[in-house]
């Protein structure tokens, strides 16, 4: 069901939302995105795993939190039956979940943190669908803190006057609140330096130009639009002071995977002495594995390759096929810093992020 949401000014809204009254997670639906502000109201862990599967809600913490909640509906689904039923179900729902997007080690991270918490529960005391929930809600709020600080690191190696190339969507709507790289940038502009960003377009679902380019103008940024493969031409002309990008995994020796197109523009920015920047909180960083050659990469399916129409007209021909990676590997090498909540992560990465993770309490 959509709940239409016209008229209400966006940024005092989160990405997603839980309804108390009603027991459902409410998610804004980036498909409609900028044509019309809109809610999908989520009842089921099948109506997350749909909504994170078709993109209804992206962005890599943005799509861990929602699991998080996915599976507290799991749990309150089935609140009367006894604990082993409750933990099968769960176990089943958060498979269901996992499978929906493999590349966004969030994903995996959130959906481990609130099995975690079911498998230890002793059934004392409450119920397993408040735990479960009242964990979702925790990392709802985190998340928020989490881009906040996160958001004030990257905003210090934004300097004023600042032309920036942006690719892919990071911001609020990426996340529960603030996002990442796009963070950054609103951080930046908060504390009063004037910054330009040009959007990459971001194909083949144009998150820059539908969701990145949307948010720039609800915060009254600067922006202008830019085709991914005019990214080199503005690099060259030396107009672009610095390139930021989010990632959905960060590989032990700061490997990173991000939206398809991202190494390209990495591989550019570098020819010209350009800083890469890349903005991701710790849980996105994976220290299990080694390097960008062991992330998966989803094949998404080819239709939001070949849908092009100019004039109302197909662009391809009938019967073409495609190839369409989600996302690429940016080796290690391109990136000049790491930026999460624990603070800026530098070249030795496999050394600089291991420390990062220490600080933050989430290796030992």
């Amino acid at each position: 069901m959509t709940l239409s949401m016209e008229g209400v000014f966006w940024c005092c809204m989160r990405t997603l939302e839980w309804d108390d009254a009603k027991r459902q997670l409410k998610l804004i639906d980036q498909r409609a995105l900028p044509a019309r502000l809109a809610y999908v109201a989520c009842q089921t862990p099948g109506d997350v795993a749909a909504a994170i599967l078709n993109m209804t809600v992206r962005g890599a913490p943005a799509i861990g939190v929602a699991a998080a909640f996915g599976l507290a509906l799991s749990a309150l689904s089935v609140e009367d039956a006894d604990l082993v039923e409750q933990r099968a179900r769960l176990r089943q729902d958060a498979a269901l979940l996992l499978a929906a997007r493999p590349t966004a080690v969030n994903l995996r991270w959130a959906v481990e943190r609130v099995m975690r918490v079911a498998e230890d529960w002793a059934g004392k005391t409450g119920g397993l669908g408040a735990l479960v929930l009242a964990e979702a809600k925790r990392m709802a709020e985190e998340d928020v803190a989490v881009n906040r600080r996160m958001a004030e690191y990257g905003a210090s190696l934004i300097s004023d006057g600042d032309t920036i190339i942006h690719h892919c969507n990071t911001g609020a709507l990426a996340a529960v609140d603030w996002g990442t790289a796009l963070g950054a940038i609103r951080m930046a502009v908060e504390q009063g330096k004037r910054v330009h960003v040009l959007v990459d377009e971001t194909r083949p679902r144009l998150q820059g130009a539908r969701l990145t380019a949307w948010e720039l103008s609800q915060y009254g940024i600067p922006y202008e639009i830019i085709t991914d493969n005019a990214a080199g031409h503005f690099l060259r002309s030396g107009e672009v002071s610095r390139v930021l990008f989010g990632a959905d995994r960060v590989a032990a020796n700061g490997d990173v995977a991000n939206k398809i197109g991202t190494y390209m523009l990495s591989l550019a920015a570098r020819a010209k002495d350009v800083p890469v920047i890349c903005v991701a909180p710790t849980s996105s960083i994976d220290p299990g594995t080694p390097s960008g050659a062991e992330i998966p990469i989803e094949e998404r399916p080819m239709d939001e390759v070949l849908c092009l129409e100019i004039n109302g007209e197909p662009v391809v021909p009938a019967g073409a096929r495609a190839r369409n990676p989600a996302f690429d590997v940016t080796p290690h090498e391109l990136i000049s810093a790491i930026v999460t909540e624990a603070g800026i992560a530098y070249p030795p990465f496999d050394q600089s992020l291991k420390n990062l993770l220490q600080q933050a309490g989430k290796i030992a």
